[in-house]
């Protein structure tokens, strides 16, 4: 039998100022770095050990699995990465702040973009260096290959 473990990773800059994240990409805070490593720890502690692990290609997954990995003493094990395991793509709200967003738009439409799976938040232009064609990661990437509902959908 296996067991999945899923680990939301630490603190990063951009939740410590409470701005929209998504698909940029903030460091971890070094909150957030003892939050994994104590992670770590923990699962260490409950007899947890692990064959394989995945990531999102996000710094903040990157870096959190390698804490908690290195906390167990299995920085050896297989590793893989890949942009299906990232956040929701929060378009062009993606490093607002999001009490100021609140205020623009209002809380019901902040609250319908934040929960809802088929109302897509402002979307991204092609000229925004947000816009996922411009990073590499993300050359892969398919209109296709989004779920509907997704901001992605129509920025790539």
């Amino acid at each position: 039998m296996y067991e999945v473990v899923l680990i939301r990773h630490g603190e990063s800059e951009y939740n410590r100022q409470n701005l929209f994240t998504g698909w940029s990409d903030p460091d971890l805070t070094e909150k957030g770095v003892q939050e994994a490593k104590a992670a770590g720890k923990l699962l260490k502690d409950a007899g947890y050990s692990f064959d394989l692990a995945f990531a999102s290609v996000l710094k903040r997954s990157i870096k959190t699995l390698n804490y908690v990995l290195e906390e167990m003493d299995l920085l050896w094990i297989p590793v893989q990465k890949s942009w299906k395991l990232n956040e929701r793509h929060y378009g062009a709200l993606q490093g607002l702040s999001k009490s100021e967003t609140a205020v623009k738009y209002g809380e019901e439409q902040l609250h319908i973009w934040r929960r809802s799976l088929s109302v897509r938040p402002p979307l991204l232009t092609p000229d925004d260096p947000r816009y996922a064609r411009n990073d590499i990661r993300y050359k892969e990437v398919r209109p296709g290959d989004i779920p509907r509902g997704e901001s992605l959908e129509d920025t790539v």
